[in-house]
């Protein structure tokens, strides 16, 4: 029987100009939080991620530091880029890199079929160039220069001034795909969201297409032209390729072809709305060329601002993921960027923002409930889950909750709003909450009736609301999971959930909503706080 096809997800790949900042760590945190929840679903996944070696921009960086680009990818990719991935607790499949042989020459293949078909022919070309965007640039993507630039045309992304190129190239026929592409955006209207870069998209199409620059001639750290190796590919159309070559395309091995046919076409390519146009106009046209089936979408979130400014290094307001997540955690630094900021809108970043989302949500919200509840079991019941009573309205109230939340979050989940998935799981945390306090287990746990003759506590009502509340957190531990996966590990092993149930990535997300998994006898465990609190802070970095 052939293995089922794959939920296939992609982040870009990176430029290796300079190390990640957590403009990079947002999507890649993003990709990392729909691929484990599709993996809690019981899905086959495969989710890739990597780095983008070549083109003018990398050139130079490396000249200015005294090495070759080679010596100069290997460098950041080892010492950076793939170091974060492990900081950031991202559990990517595949990391492919676009220096690597499995990639060149099946790029090589692309572009030789493209040509013997006819789509690809000689010409010259003269325009404005921004480095920073590898890309030629239409007047109107330019603005007027402020400060030292002033009087000059800059790149509107960049901020810093294009060049004028002049160059004979091989073209890619794109014009002829105008009309194809605005076809198939009006027979997928989910292909390009959220709405808004949908509709970006289709107005710069209606505009009409022009052919597509696809070589360089000036320099030489590209993959070489076969058939005119004075020439190497444009880095985009390089670039773009990766999606298709890291998982089997144009590869001689049966694995990789079958590997090919189960995973392709992606599912999602998620992407930041500034390389919006090279996905969602450049890389369908040239799918369309070769016969290839297209993406299934392409997601465009948002910038993140820091003092109104998009994360960059090269305007300073680049901020390492280091300086977060020693401070605050791997987890805190996921559940912020992914709840905080409407995915698919900006949304600016603050320290202040961030410590007071600590503490009240992760630390005084879901971590303080998971000590609350493991200190009263291992008190009322010597660390041993009791048997329950039959549930009461205060009970199925709360598994009413779980229901909801479950289904909320898997609905956010597919439109990929994963700010509303976690608000969705977020009502279990303050319905919890809320529940404890109500149902007060300390108070009832006074009560005679509840206690033998030795005053042994019995069960009854207490042992009711405190199993209800571990099987709440139980729920907490699978939902959470693609989000804050060390908490959610630490938050099972402490409910001794493992033994009866099995491993936390194993448990479907559809069982968390049935407040009835942990077998009586289980033990359960305070251990280290899920989310220490802060106790000052304004001892946050700044």
């Amino acid at each position: 029987m052939p293995e089922p096809t794959a939920f296939y997800l992609t982040t870009p790949i990176y430029y290796v100009n300079d190390a990640p900042h957590i403009g990079h760590a947002y999507t890649t945190v993003a990709a990392d939080m729909v691929t484990r929840w599709h993996r809690q679903r019981q899905e086959p996944v495969w989710f890739l991620t990597g780095t983008d070696e070549h083109g003018q921009k990398v050139l130079r960086t490396a000249e200015a530091n005294g090495v070759s680009p080679q010596d100069w990818a290997d460098r950041l990719v080892t010492e950076s880029w793939q170091p974060v991935l492990g900081l950031l607790d991202v559990a990517n499949d595949d990391f492919i890199r676009t220096t690597q042989e499995r990639h060149t020459t099946r790029v090589q293949a692309f572009i030789q079929d493209l040509y013997d078909k006819g789509e690809i022919f000689a010409g010259s070309y003269e325009g404005p160039y921004c480095v920073g965007c590898e890309e030629y640039k239409l007047p109107g993507d330019l603005v007027a220069g402020t400060g030292e630039f002033e009087g000059q045309q800059v790149c509107a992304i960049h901020g810093r001034p294009v060049e004028m190129l002049s160059e004979q190239n091989y073209f890619f026929r794109m014009s002829a795909y105008t009309q194809r592409l605005l076809d198939f955006y009006e027979a997928n209207p989910t292909f390009v969201q959220p709405a808004s870069a949908r509709n970006e998209v289709m107005a710069f199409v209606r505009q009409g297409l022009q052919d597509l620059s696809i070589s360089r001639s000036t320099f030489d750290w590209g993959v070489p032209i076969p058939w005119d190796t004075s020439h190497v590919l444009y880095v985009w159309f390089d670039a773009l390729l990766n999606y298709a070559t890291a998982i089997g395309y144009g590869a001689q091995d049966p694995g990789e072809k079958a590997r090919f046919e189960r995973t392709w076409p992606a599912d999602v390519h998620l992407v930041g709305k500034d390389i919006l146009r090279f996905h969602a106009v450049i890389w369908p046209a040239m799918l369309m060329a070769a016969g290839l089936e297209l993406p299934k979408q392409v997601f465009a979130h948002g910038w993140l601002l820091v003092g109104g400014e998009k994360m960059s290094k090269s305007k300073l307001t680049g901020i390492a993921p280091s300086q977060i997540v020693d401070h605050f955690g791997s987890d805190a630094f996921r559940y912020y960027f992914l709840r905080a900021i409407p995915f698919g809108q900006d949304g600016s970043f603050s320290w202040e923002d961030l410590a007071a989302r600590y503490n009240a949500e992760l630390a005084n919200g879901f971590g303080n409930l998971a000590s609350r509840v493991a200190a009263m079991i291992g008190k009322y019941f010597g660390g041993a889950l009791p048997q329950a009573g039959p549930p009461g309205p205060a009970e199925q109230a709360l598994e009413a909750v779980a229901v909801r939340a479950v289904a909320e979050a898997e609905a956010a989940i597919d439109r990929l709003a994963l700010h509303e998935a976690i608000g969705a799981v977020w009502t279990l945390v303050e319905a919890t909450n809320g529940y404890l306090t109500e149902q007060a287990p300390w108070q009832v746990a006074k009560d005679a009736a509840e206690s033998d003759g030795d005053g042994h506590l019995q069960g009854g009502r207490l042992a009711t609301i405190l199993v209800t509340a571990a099987e709440a957190l139980r729920a907490l531990a699978i939902l959470l999971h693609p989000v804050t996966p060390q908490a959610a590990a630490s938050l099972w092993q402490q409910l001794g959930a493992d033994a009866p149930l099995g491993p936390l990535e194993s448990q479907p997300v559809a069982s968390a909503a049935d407040l009835a998994g942990l077998p009586p006898g289980t033990r359960v465990t305070k251990g280290a706080s899920l989310f220490p609190r802060l106790e000052d802070p304004a001892d946050a970095p700044a």
